[in-house]
């Protein structure tokens, strides 16, 4: 079951790292165990120091980050997963900020989307009892701190189109995480 907690502010500091992986540098911010931002698509650690160093002022309770290497098992698994392997990362306690019930049902909709699969906001408007309401999906897709965990980039427009993905690499890197889950899937598969 996935574990998720309302966003609140503290005198803890956060912490966050960086690394290079197959698809690009990427970072992880959060407090103890949990979880409160990840930067994926950039094309360096600076571009990531900056993203991260820019959340934090918008949202760390003190404003700062500790530089660490926060978190090692979820660095290990996004790692793997950009190598191509399919990884599961529900165990990871998410923050979520701005929580509405609409939003946390897109949300907890979105992170059971399975590797591999997709779907379009429409269809997850849907899913969540809100039909008409794509373009809200898309909202909240776009507000997603935590992609790959929250797979958004499983989420697409309709008739297949991409869509937008909020990263440095905006929908290049959505096209390159669906193909290599696609790849990866039909090779487990066959």
């Amino acid at each position: 079951m996935s574990r998720s907690r309302t966003a609140s502010r503290s005198d803890v500091a956060d912490s966050w790292s960086a690394f290079r992986t197959a698809i690009g540098w990427l970072g992880i911010a959060g407090r103890g165990e949990i979880v409160r931002a990840v930067f994926v698509g950039h094309p360096s650690v600076l571009s990531v120091m900056q993203a991260a160093q820019q959340w934090a002022v918008e949202s760390s309770p003190t404003g700062s980050l500790a530089e660490a290497d926060w978190c090692p098992a979820l660095r290990e698994r996004l790692q793997a997963y950009a190598k191509g392997e399919r990884v599961d990362f529900k165990d990871f306690e998410l923050e979520l900020p701005d929580r509405t019930p609409f939003r946390d049902k897109v949300l907890a909709t979105t992170r059971r989307l399975g590797y591999g699969a997709t779907t379009t906001y429409g269809d997850l408007a849907r899913r969540v009892g809100h039909p008409g309401a794509a373009r809200a999906v898309g909202t909240v897709m776009s507000k997603n701190r935590f992609p790959i965990l929250i797979p958004c980039h499983r989420v697409l427009a309709a008739g297949g189109k991409l869509g937008g993905y909020t990263s440095p690499s905006g929908t290049d890197l959505k096209q390159r995480l669906l193909d290599m889950e696609q790849t990866a899937h039909s090779v487990r598969v066959a």
